[in-house]
């Protein structure tokens, strides 16, 4: 029998709203369909933690409170989260998880989070002005329907660099101007899509491939750096 995909879930505890953890247990499905067995890990307050010991990074979405909370544990952990990115591995963020990826985000109440600021990306929260709603958008993957509820307005610091995962056809996305939804960094996705997003199983298909293909490479080099030990 293959070594099982390892997957770790960002804040199980904390980031799990709207059916996010749909998403993982989804994907578990899939890849079970392919043969692979799946380990979940939360990696939460505290916690060790090196994502290149990992197949695929989930990170949801959860409340003000909350994501004030994973705020102040999260930097330890941006060094780890931003070599596995940039080697182009998989990850999939929803919500809270998304602009944790940027630089800052803006609360109600004019208090600026910093983020990890690995990407190019800011959040500036509108309590007045809530993003509510099914949606509707074409990604790479093809078409696409969700539901989003969000305050936060998210905008590109850098729109050669970043790529929108979809452009949208009902609904509001990444903020009410732009009219796009969601964020594409090589294998990372980000994006305001609950419901969970993965039961749109044409993106569900495409982001399995991906972790089976990162999945291989990791057993892969693993048995190298066994031999030459």
């Amino acid at each position: 029998m293959s070594e099982p995909i390892k997957i770790a879930y960002l804040y199980e505890d904390l980031m799990n709203t709207y059916g996010d953890s749909g998403d993982v247990k989804i994907l578990r499905y899939l890849l079970k369909e392919r043969g692979y067995d799946t380990t979940v890990t939360n990696v939460s307050l505290g916690d060790e933690f090196n994502a290149n010991d990992y197949d695929f990074l989930f990170f949801g979405g959860g409340q003000d409170f909350e994501q004030t909370v994973v705020a102040k544990d999260l930097q330890r952990h941006r060094e780890t989260i931003k070599n596995y990115i940039e080697a182009g591995k998989p990850m999939l963020c929803i919500c809270g998880g998304y602009q944790f990826l940027g630089t800052y985000y803006k609360m109600s109440d004019g208090t600026v989070i910093n983020c990890l600021n690995i990407l190019p990306l800011h959040t500036v929260f509108k309590a007045d002005a809530r993003m509510i709603g099914d949606t509707k958008f074409i990604t790479q993957f093809g078409p696409a329907q969700a539901f989003e509820n969000h305050s936060g307005r998210t905008y590109f610091d850098d729109k050669e660099k970043l790529k929108p995962f979809g452009t949208m056809v009902e609904g509001y996305g990444n903020n009410p101007e732009d009219g796009v939804e969601g964020m594409r960094y090589k294998n990372v996705i980000g994006s305001y899509s609950h419901g969970p997003l993965l039961k749109n199983l044409n993106i569900a298909k495409g982001i399995a491939d991906l972790i089976v293909q990162n999945h291989q490479n990791r057993v892969a080099n693993d048995k190298k750096v066994a031999v030459t030990a």
